[in-house]
């Protein structure tokens, strides 16, 4: 256990904080693109294309701006892991913020769906490499392992706030928005809501002269002792196991985002309650819901705080999530949760704390089990083929499947795809997890 070594605390200085706020902003902002094509997805086919909700061709176009940003995001995060260990920490994740700010303000003036997938691959991209950069940062700040797992833990916690960011933003463009500039003549909420994307990117450019580098990259960088990364490396006999297992649970993990939270928004417009409102209420509860996914994500990154702090077996933690998970989903979607509202809001709630549970725990697992100079070459990989390549083929899989489901209506056929693609998911990974190693009781610095 690495709570036995001796390992002097390291006092919690401005900079410390500096770098935790810009990591927290930029995890919020994160999942902010990586999760809000999930809400405005409707609106905007219905503008852009325009396709009727609940149409073929609408599921198709639905899964395509739900996939292939997100597979580009991946790829570009592959390079941007090597650069994160080649270039340091500080640059790469700087860098990153500004261009998806950039592309996501952007994404708000596109005339087309062809146009809005290109600014949003870019957004998505630079969103996916901040992410690892930042892992790899935090993680080389304290050698203390108990105050590491918790700086990691709330600092990705930060990230929830990402998804309230989503349901106030929507929110308040639906209600709001006709008091804001047009754009092309209209007040499209959902071009607001892309454009609230960009604001990381201001005040980070005014605090990175302060942004210090990450001490340990930085020492053995100057010493000429920092090993060169490969991605090769990642399938020597010592880490072949690691990697592989770990990249595939990634792919099952984040498959229920891509496969069941992010179809909640086009599920709520066709509950029974919901379906008779006019559209403006629709679009309302549609944030309403999403809220409480929201406050999901929150509890559940803040419980997997307090369980990587004072659990060290990591391996039991995830399965009985996912036991916990395999319970619950089809009771959600398949259950009565369907037939009212107010009982859905609730139960989604649940289903969104154990799935955030499971990322927040793959941002503490990752950094462990990969060696310095292979930090975030490690984590991109996993990150990047798993969860970012294999795992948004569930979000195809889900709009396609629900063309074919049985159901009443389009929201209960949609809602019986997300049920079969989450289960699937899951029990992929309880068959899987049982190969999981436990990472080592210390940091890895060779």
């Amino acid at each position: 256990m690495e709570s036995t070594l001796n390992v002097t605390p390291v006092s919690f200085t401005a900079k410390h904080w500096l770098i935790f706020a810009t990591a927290g902003l930029g995890f919020a902002f994160d999942l902010y693109e990586l999760v809000v094509m999930a809400i405005v997805v409707r609106p905007v086919l219905m503008e852009l294309g325009p396709f009727q909700p609940g149409t073929a061709q609408f599921n198709t176009y639905a899964g395509l701006l739900l996939f292939i940003p997100v597979v580009t995001g991946g790829l570009a995060s592959l390079i941007g892991g090597y650069l994160t260990d080649r270039l340091g920490r500080q640059r790469v994740l700087v860098w990153s913020i500004v261009i998806y700010g950039v592309a996501a303000f952007l994404a708000g003036f596109a005339t087309s769906v062809a146009e809005l997938m290109f600014w949003r691959s870019i957004t998505v991209a630079g969103a996916c490499v901040e992410f690892i950069a930042a892992i790899a940062w935090l993680t080389e700040l304290f050698p203390d392992r108990r105050r590491r797992e918790a700086m990691l833990g709330f600092a990705q916690a930060c990230a929830a706030a990402g998804n309230f960011m989503i349901a106030g933003a929507y929110f308040a463009a639906v209600t709001w928005g006709d008091q804001l500039p047009a754009v092309y003549g209209e007040h499209s909420p959902w071009r607001y809501t892309l454009m609230f994307g960009a604001l990381p990117a201001i005040p980070l450019m005014l605090a990175r002269p302060f942004l210090p580098e990450s001490p340990v990259w930085k020492a053995k960088k100057s010493a000429g002792t920092l090993q060169r990364p490969g991605f090769g490396q990642l399938f020597s006999p010592h880490l072949r196991r690691v990697t592989a297992v770990t990249t595939v649970l990634m792919a099952c993990g984040h498959a229920l985002a891509y496969g069941m939270l992010m179809h909640i928004p086009r599920i709520v417009p066709g509950l029974p309650q919901i379906a008779e409102l006019p559209r403006r209420a629709q679009e309302q509860w549609v944030s309403w819901v999403h809220l409480h996914v929201d406050a999901g994500a929150l509890l559940g990154r803040l419980l997997l705080v307090g369980l990587v702090v004072y659990l060290v077996r990591r391996r039991p933690l995830l399965r009985g999530i996912l036991w916990l998970g395999l319970g619950l989903i089809p009771l959600v979607f398949l259950g009565p949760a369907m037939r009212d509202a107010d009982d859905f809001k609730y139960a989604v709630l649940l289903v969104s704390v154990l799935v955030s549970a499971q990322y927040s725990f793959w941002g503490n697992y990752l950094p462990r089990v990969f060696p310095l100079h292979l930090r975030g070459t490690g984590e991109s990989f996993a990150f990047s083929v798993g969860g970012r390549v294999f795992a948004p083929l569930a979000a195809l899989a889900t709009t396609q499947l629900s063309n074919v489901m049985p159901g009443a209506t389009p929201a209960q056929k949609l809602a019986s795809a997300v049920a079969l693609v989450a289960v699937t998911a899951t029990v992929c990974a309880l068959l899987v997890s049982r190969w999981l190693p436990e990472p080592p009781p210390a940091l890895q610095e060779d």
